[in-house]
């Protein structure tokens, strides 16, 4: 490309990863080419990501969200930069775009070549009684996070409600707890952070708990009371909450309404619908990041990931494409990290859930591991769950919680799902190995390899005892004694796995037996063992006792939430 002298006009409507990407991008392929980027708010490019961490003062330097000024795309990338500007129509037949000065309300118009949309998502805020009312926030910009500093500062700020159990909802929950602030938690589903399988979130459930926040699941919020601020929200079930701050979590939805109005294609989820180039149905306007749909690497289908990572890459993309590129975008899979207090919870590809909802045919294995070798100091366990395709071994999705390691291992599955690995294939990764970092046989390679073995029919699983459709179904506990001290599955059996070889013969070997350990590795060995002395109907607990408790926890915690919310009422 000689794209010195292209003389091409560009405009870039919305700032943040997609757009600032995108601006950069296009500079560093066209030099010749006009840039200019309109802006709604004051700021142009800010770690949306970080705020939650700088309203707890996790992250105490306010500058070092602004991570491009005005002045800086000007000064090292030739942009003409517009804050506090709003786009409010385009006229695709003369390509130009209106633009109204946000503080004086004067309107021009805007010729362009090529157009890129990066409005992102808008936050969802339900038309309540009382929504309007002082006191109640979004974290969605750097000046929504100014207003909850000041507004707590100020304040004094002793009791906070947050409505919304996502991602964003349990950070700032976290960081509220950091202010020395008593927080209550509403999540309308009836567990926190919904995108996951309800057992994983466990290790969170039991964070919250440990750093205090009272968890109300499965009740939405219909109202605030309050004058001039708000002072109570009322939620669906009666319960009525008293607060000084009330931060809204509750979602977001794609900012459609410009492009709509111009007449531009939305998908079943009411985005942008975009080619692989990241063109809309008009070829010379494009998008991407919070405002379209893009492809699952799973299977193919396009659906709304509104996530940091896709769009920052979707912005290098764009920026290629308005300056003459042929740069595809083949799409992402959803891979996210959250931390709450010590733990670590991270997915990628479909969950369970999302996998049983397409109508897949697919199989869940369970393993719990040290995140680096048991005999090195300070291990901590992770959980890791795999969905996994029947017929062919490949990997669909997986789920980590624990402390630490989990990002490393999560990485290592997302790239697997994206080259559409088998477990088989994975359980064959070199993977690097010292004491201090992993074990030999690393947590994922342990995963594949317990996967693997219930896809070849070495062991038959089982989530769940009442899953097999028998009557004279046993349990077996083969832990040792020390650890069924501190309780068993109702009606077990106990037979120490080091003991079985010798007391087989006081299982009846016309039951179907399901044996389990803590985490499911002594007791596939205890299956083996079995079936090998001659028991037919013989099945491993995936996950062991571990996950089993962690079913426990979730379904204790919608329990109390829900007996609460009776006494409250």
């Amino acid at each position: 490309m000689d794209d010195k002298q292209s003389g091409k006009k560009i405009v870039i409507v919305g700032g943040v990863a997609l757009g600032a990407g995108a601006a950069a991008k296009a500079r560093r392929m066209d030099e010749g080419s006009e840039i200019v980027l309109i802006e709604r708010g004051p700021y142009v490019s800010f770690a949306n990501c970080g705020l939650p961490y700088y309203v707890g003062n996790e992250i105490s330097d306010r500058g070092a969200l602004l991570l491009n000024t005005p002045e800086s795309l000007k000064s090292r990338f030739n942009i003409d930069v517009r804050v506090l500007q709003e786009v409010v129509s385009i006229n695709r037949s003369d390509k130009t775009i209106t633009v109204r000065k946000v503080e004086s309300g004067e309107t021009y118009d805007e010729p362009y070549d090529k157009l890129v949309l990066a409005m992102g998502a808008k936050p969802i805020v339900p038309p309540l009684p009382g929504i309007q009312l002082s006191g109640i926030f979004n974290l969605r910009s750097v000046p929504d996070a100014d207003q909850i500093k000041s507004w707590v500062s100020q304040q004094l700020v002793k009791r906070a409600v947050v409505i919304g159990a996502g991602f964003i909802g349990l950070e700032t929950v976290e960081n509220l707890v950091k202010l020395g602030i008593e927080v209550t938690l509403v999540e309308k589903a009836p567990q926190v952070l919904p995108p996951f399988d309800a057992e994983m979130t466990a290790a969170a459930l039991r964070e919250l708990n440990r750093m205090g926040v009272h968890v109300i699941l499965g009740d939405g919020i219909s109202g605030f009371d309050g004058v001039d601020k708000a002072t109570a929200v009322n939620l669906e079930s009666g319960l009525r909450l008293e607060a000084d701050i009330f931060l809204l979590g509750i979602g977001v939805r794609p900012e459609t309404g410009l492009a709509k109005d111009a007449g531009l294609e939305l998908g079943v989820a009411g985005a942008l619908v975009i080619n692989e180039y990241l063109q809309t149905s008009d070829p010379d306007i494009y998008s991407g990041g919070d405002l379209a749909e893009i492809v699952h690497l799973v299977d193919g289908v396009r659906r709304w990931i509104p996530l940091a990572g896709p769009a920052n890459k979707q912005g290098r993309v764009i920026g290629i494409n308005v300056s003459g590129g042929k740069e595809t975008f083949d799409g992402a899979q959803g891979t996210s990290i959250v931390r709450v207090g010590r733990a670590t919870l991270a997915t990628t590809g479909f969950s369970e859930r999302t996998a049983k909802s397409l109508g897949l045919n697919f199989f869940v294995s369970f393993t719990t591991a040290g995140h680096h070798a048991g005999y090195y100091p300070g291990a901590k366990d992770m959980t890791i769950k795999l969905i996994v395709e029947t017929s062919t071994g490949r990997l669909l999705g997986a789920e980590i919680a624990g402390r630490e390691g989990v990002d490393k291992r999560i990485d290592v599955l997302a790239t697997a799902i994206a080259a559409r690995m088998t477990v088989s294939q994975i359980a064959a990764l070199d993977l690097a190995y010292a004491p201090p970092f992993s074990s030999a046989k690393d947590p994922v390679i342990m995963a594949a390899m317990a996967a693997e073995n219930v896809q070849y029919g070495t062991v038959r699983t089982v989530q769940v005892v009442e899953d097999l459709p028998f009557d004279n179904v046993g349990i077996l506990d083969v832990r040792r004694p020390d650890e069924v001290e501190a309780g068993m599955l109702p009606g077990a059996v106990h037979i120490p796995l080091d003991e079985l070889r010798d007391r087989f013969t006081e299982l009846d070997t016309n039951k179907h037996w399901v044996v389990y350990c803590r985490s499911g590795q002594r007791s596939y060995f205890a299956t083996q063992i079995l079936l090998r002395l001659g028991l037919p109907h013989v099945y491993n607990l995936s996950g062991g006792y571990l996950v089993q408790q962690m079913r426990q926890d979730v379904a204790e915690s919608q329990k109390s939430a829900s007996d609460a919310k009776v006494a409250m009422i």
